[in-house]
């Protein structure tokens, strides 16, 4: 009988043993069961075919709800749910970014205001004012429901055309709350003509385009944002980069008659190296950690004296950003940038003991004899390059060398070891001296160039250049400013 049983109580234990490995284990923070996206009418067909790939891909529903550009923002601001927001035109998203319902928001394609008409041009139209003559029907998309619509007014009006052409559409008719059903009435012969995207004249086979010279400085963004509403704004953003990646949604868009930008190569959790001077390290991390976990990315981060990290790409290393401690570590290498943005700057500061009992305030009190002094590295520091250039200039620095001790590739080390009562003086950063407390006494120096400018840069090679200027923008928030600022930073507006 005991016999009998073993095989039940055997497979009973192993079901509690699985049972429990499934409650314990933790969803991973960018997957979800559905997403919902509201999406522009006119945008459907690629974004449908997108949305069925990755769901065959990776098991995820892609909910997507119609309308025009300007209905769904209406929509988003009364209703306050959902996941994405694809626009036809980006100012819908900038105006979503402004009333706080759209965070983070990636581009797609160009699309441009056209006049289609029915295949052959049967009434010979070929500008807007052809569209005036007697008989001639008009149809255009609502400019408060459907981005097109919007473009157009701004379009027409600038060129002095939108009053007539208006009083003409509202005479024969309505404004249409989107660009397919412009597109479906010039199909069907409702209307001789309508202005919609060049994109939906190419998915129409029976439809014409005729280019508008008006247009060229009109033309649209197809962008997805992010909603703040999102309940897994990983799951959305992991979506929203597999339809606008080089070599996944956008060669789709590109088959559906769309022009594509430039987008980031596909990678369900993209890595990213991320070059950092030691001194950037306590007012970035806690910035890049809550980044790599919104974005469920990985970001590989290495701190180091920019003379290390600089000669490591001399070297041929090829970090995706490269963030340092001060500007002039860039020279040599800026080709393989694009360009810096200074982002904070320090101050350098003389660290001495508590109360300074030697009496040091400038760097020539640092020759006095006897005393014990740390400085950082020369080639492995842009803190150690800078000051053994301040002491060349006042002529001090083979006296200096002789009372130096300790040199490190960076300034935190040499912190500690002011702080323990090792060193008598130590030239650092402001931005290494924030926790040091009573242990030490920080001193300004009175020199105008000791300071250091920190500047952000992301490499020409990268494989996800759009993914690097959102993390651009974060270092940019206000979140980021107050983490600088209260580690000792002074942080820098950006130049527009």
């Amino acid at each position: 009988m005991k016999n009998a049983l073993r095989p039940l109580l055997i497979s009973g234990i192993l079901v509690l043993v699985l049972l429990g490995l499934l409650i314990d284990r933790k969803p991973d923070a960018g997957t979800t069961d559905t997403l919902v996206m509201y999406c522009a009418a006119g945008i459907k067909a690629p974004v449908e075919e997108i949305a069925k790939a990755y769901e065959a891909e990776y098991g995820v529903q892609i909910q997507l709800e119609y309308g025009g550009s300007g209905t769904l923002l209406s929509r988003l601001q009364v209703a306050s749910e959902g996941d994405l927001y694809l626009a036809a035109d980006s100012s819908y998203i900038e105006i979503a970014r402004e009333k706080g319902l759209v965070a983070e928001s990636l581009s797609a394609a160009r699309i441009t205001p056209t006049l289609a008409v029915q295949k052959g041009n049967p009434k010979q139209l070929t500008a807007i004012e052809s569209l005036l003559q007697e008989g001639i029907r008009v149809g255009l998309a609502n400019p408060d429901a459907a981005s097109v619509g919007k473009a157009t007014q701004k379009m027409l009006t600038k060129s002095g055309e939108w009053s007539s052409l208006e009083a003409r559409v509202q005479a024969d008719g309505v404004f249409k709350p989107t660009v397919n059903d412009v597109a479906n009435d010039v199909k069907l012969g409702t209307v001789d003509a309508g202005i919609v995207w060049d994109s939906t004249i190419r998915q129409y086979p029976e439809l014409e385009a005729v280019p508008l010279p008006q247009a060229d400085a009109f033309v649209k963004e197809v962008t997805v944002g992010i909603l703040q509403a999102s309940t897994n704004p990983t799951a959305a953003l992991r979506f929203a980069r597999f339809l606008t990646a080089s070599d996944m949604g956008l060669p789709v868009f590109e088959k559906h008659g769309f022009e594509v930008v430039d987008g980031d190569v596909w990678a369900a959790k993209p890595e990213v190296v991320y070059f950092a001077g030691g001194v950037n390290r306590v007012a970035i991390e806690k910035t890049l950690a809550a980044f790599e976990t919104r974005e469920g990315i990985r970001i590989n981060t290495v701190y180091n004296g920019c003379g290390i990290l600089l000669g490591s790409i001399k070297g041929g290393e090829r970090p995706d950003v490269y963030h340092t401690c001060d500007a002039s570590f860039m020279n040599g290498v800026e080709e393989l940038f694009g360009a810096a943005d200074p982002v904070s700057k320090t101050d350098i500061m003389l660290l001495t003991q508590p109360g300074n009992p030697h009496g040091l305030n400038r760097l020539e009190d640092l020759v006095k004899p006897g005393i014990q002094v740390g400085l950082c590295n020369e080639d492995q520091s842009t803190l150690g390059y800078m000051t053994g250039a301040m002491l060349r200039e006042k002529g001090i620095y083979d006296a200096v060398q002789k009372n130096v001790i300790v040199n490190t590739p960076t300034a935190d080390l040499l912190v500690a070891q002011v702080t323990v009562g090792k060193l008598d003086a130590a030239v650092v950063y402001r931005a290494n001296t924030l926790a040091v407390d009573d242990k030490a006494e920080v001193l300004r120096l009175p020199d105008d160039n000791a300071n250091a400018t920190q500047t952000y840069a992301v490499a020409q090679q990268t494989k996800y250049p759009h993914l690097l200027e959102r993390l651009h923008e974060a270092i940019r928030s206000a979140n980021s400013k107050a983490q600088f600022e209260s580690s000792g930073f002074e942080y820098l507006e950006k130049k527009l």
